[in-house]
């Protein structure tokens, strides 16, 4: 027994890496498809698909909200939708791994709120520099599209209402709530992608195409993140999650070519490390709050 649960932790954080992995190479594998249906398309698609194949691995249409919880339901789903059509219209302009530096602002900003502690804002200064050196060549000259920027800044806005949201429907129940999120979601995205790219997308090739994206970067992520948050601490799983840029910059890369500089490299290193750094704060901040006075004083 010893044994399987010295090995339960590795085999989770390995969970975690994979999923990153697996939803990177989603979001590039997308990119590959713009030319031929659009952002439009791929995410009505993942979107559409990821609803269905979460909505039966986990029954969801068993799921019972009270009646005081349906706002914050709709508003979990409507945040799911937004931020993964904002991401994938902000990949259409600028690199995998940028967009996905600056989505991880999102969360990050949820923590460093909620955190309260002055400390914290060496990890804002630090986010801030990173994003400065994935931004801009020289003072005022973007290193890559604006518009591509501000979309990844408002799927950064759209997962921290995700995270929010999420937490007040948590008690729910975790892969029912994902699933009638994706359903929610879907109800506005896949109408729009149709009206945007017509009949094609129902042709059998787009459809099988859509169902593979959606299980790499929604259903088999989401699967193995489960798996892993039951062996896992958060303060463990929120280490591992920081490195998101860094698997969308090697996905990028691999998969698209999207190779970037020194300079931007560096500059998701910083957010990188601004994400570390606001975990491992607040995870010393609950241990020291939940320890006792004698606890305490000895530390």
């Amino acid at each position: 027994m010893q044994s399987r649960a010295a090995l339960a932790a590795p085999f989770a954080a390995g969970a975690i890496i994979a999923s990153q992995f697996s939803n990177a190479l989603g979001a590039a594998w997308s990119k590959a498809l713009f030319p031929e249906i659009g952002p439009e398309g791929v995410i009505a698609l993942r979107v559409g698909f990821s609803a269905i194949l979460l909505g039966i691995a986990t029954r969801a249409w068993r799921i019972r909200v009270s009646q005081d919880q349906i706002g914050n339901l709709v508003a979990y789903g409507v945040a799911l939708g937004l931020m993964n059509s904002f991401a994938y219209q902000a990949f259409a302009r600028i690199p995998v791994g940028i967009g996905m530096a600056i989505e991880v602002t999102g969360p990050l900003a949820v923590v460093i709120y909620n955190s309260r502690h002055r400390s914290d804002l060496a990890w804002v200064a630090c986010t801030v520099a990173g994003l400065v050196l994935l931004l801009f060549k020289e003072a005022a000259l973007p290193s890559v599209d604006p518009v591509g920027v501000g979309l990844a800044f408002c799927s950064a806005a759209c997962w921290g209402s995700y995270i929010v949201y999420g937490k007040r429907v948590s008690t729910v129940g975790s892969g029912n709530v994902v699933a009638v999120g994706f359903f929610i979601a879907s109800l506005f995205v896949v109408p729009f992608g149709v009206g945007s790219i017509g009949s094609k997308l129902f042709e059998p090739h787009w459809l099988l195409t859509g169902m593979a994206i959606a299980v790499f970067s929604g259903a088999f992520p989401f699967f193995l993140q489960m798996l892993a948050l039951r062996r896992l601490p958060s303060r463990v799983y929120g280490l591992l999650a920081s490195g998101v840029p860094a698997v969308g910059a090697i996905m990028g890369f691999v998969v698209l070519g999207e190779a970037l500089d020194l300079r931007q490299c560096l500059g998701i290193l910083l957010v990188i490390a601004a994400g570390v750094g606001a975990t491992l704060s607040l995870s010393r901040r609950a241990a020291w709050s939940a320890a006792s006075p004698v606890d305490r004083r000895r530390a």
